[in-house]
Order: C-alpha cells, then structure tokens, then sequence
C-alpha cells in the first residue's frame, strides 16, 4: 500500500496579527489626516462611532466597511495596503 506524503504547511500570519496591523494602519492614516481622534473621523465620514472606534482596536472588519473608510481617506486599497503589512 502506498504512503501518502505529508505536504509541509506554509505558515502564515496569525489572522489577528494581520488584523492589529490593518487597525494601526488605520489609525495611523486617519492621525496623518489631521484628526485626533476616531470620533470625529466617524462623525465627518458617516461612520458609526463605535464600530471604528472597534476597527481601530483591532476587531475584525467588514470588507464593505473597509472599502468605506478608504474611500473617505481618499485612497485606493492598493495605496492603504502599500504600508505597513510587512
């Protein structure tokens, strides 16, 4: 009978790490862009409060509203995503 190869698993990053890096990517663009604090980035763009204020925390985000706050930052994914995701 013929042993199946073990195929070697590429490791990668931990979701979360991912996720705490798109957060400080996030909150990194929004200080650049003069606001102090993530309630005003909310209320200026139509963003709920708390939700970014999770998103700058690092819980987990929606494409859709990623897609939202990038927009507001007026930037392409392909910029947002240029930094910080070494």
């Amino acid at each position: 009978m013929k042993q199946k190869k073990k195929r070697k698993v590429q490791k990668h990053s931990e979701p979360t790490s991912d996720i705490q890096k798109l957060a400080n990517r996030l909150k990194a663009l929004r200080v650049q862009r003069g606001f102090t604090s993530y309630e005003a980035f909310a209320n200026e763009f139509g963003l709920s409060r708390a939700l970014y204020g999770r998103y700058e925390k690092g819980k987990d985000l929606r494409y859709s509203s990623l897609i939202k706050i990038v927009t507001a930052l007026d930037m392409t994914l392909e910029e947002f995503f240029s930094e910080g995701f070494d």
